[in-house]
């Protein structure tokens, strides 16, 4: 697997598939690249190069002590934009890296971007705060941290439910989704895991989603258990100036992966890359 160095020696594992105009993906916590395999292979296979790197702390990725905030993260995915010499990038980017995205464009500008997707995204803002009350308490940010420390694997498995849906009547989420969540998720730093909590918590990116000069789709569920919709994709759409807003019927935060939802997904996105 290739890597790249960043501005501060930490190697950055990616994959890189097909050949074409390039789609860079960003994946949520506590994942890695290897949550977006399925969009990889459908991009590919359609005539574009497909590239999803593991986060910092995350994957196959190094796993330093520090460096877990939006503005490190979007250096790193800025290095290895550079490194590679892509232009003309489409940015998918999913939950947390939603963040890394905005951030990116915030401190990086377009110049090398011609389009962005926000998949179940952060922005504009996580925590509820008077002028945000649509957001999620404080203390259950607090819950995850001490989650994570208290026993990660058990934790992981509990949380798995809610991400792709599988506490609601009828759901198609698989016992193989929830399996490979955790299986991401072990692979990150128990530091990175806890650090990014308060990263991807508290940070407002609406400076940066006001900079964003391209055409952006949002997709979001609307029964998104983790990253509420009201409180970020909504918000999001009506902040970028260029937006076209998705909203998937009882979608879960890692619609991406479940069946069903799955497809939908592949093909808006397929049908943006080519409009």
């Amino acid at each position: 697997m290739p890597f790249v160095s960043t501005r501060d020696d930490v190697r950055i594992a990616y994959k890189d598939w097909g050949s074409g105009a390039p789609v860079v993906f960003s994946h949520g916590w506590p994942l890695n690249g290897d949550a977006w395999d399925d969009q990889m292979k459908w991009v590919a296979d359609h005539g574009y190069r497909g590239i999803a790197h593991d986060r910092r702390g995350h994957g196959r990725s190094e796993q330093p002590w520090g460096g877990y905030d939006f503005d490190t993260f979007a250096d790193d995915l800025n290095d290895l934009i550079t490194s590679l010499d892509l232009r003309d990038v489409t940015l998918v980017a999913h939950s947390m890296g939603g963040g890394e995205l905005a951030r990116y464009i915030g401190r990086h500008g377009t110049e090398r971007i011609s389009k962005a997707v926000l998949l179940s995204a952060i922005p504009p803002l996580m925590i509820k705060t008077d002028d945000n009350p649509e957001g999620v308490p404080e203390k259950a940010f607090e819950d995850i941290k001490n989650g994570i420390v208290a026993e990660r694997s058990q934790f992981w498995k509990d949380l798995s439910e809610s991400f792709v849906g599988a506490n609601r009547p009828g759901s198609r989420a698989t016992q193989g989704n929830r399996d490979a969540f955790w299986l991401m998720a072990m692979q990150e730093s128990i530091e990175a895991g806890v650090k990014c909590v308060d990263a991807f918590a508290r940070t407002d990116f609406t400076a940066d989603l006001r900079a964003f000069d391209i055409p952006t789709l949002v997709a979001h569920g609307d029964d998104d258990q983790i990253v509420p919709f009201d409180a970020t994709g909504k918000k999001t759409a009506q902040i970028v100036s260029d937006a076209t807003l998705k909203v998937y019927e009882g979608g879960s935060h890692g619609l991406a992966l479940v069946p069903g939802y799955k497809e939908k997904f592949n093909a808006d996105l397929l049908s943006f890359l080519q409009g």
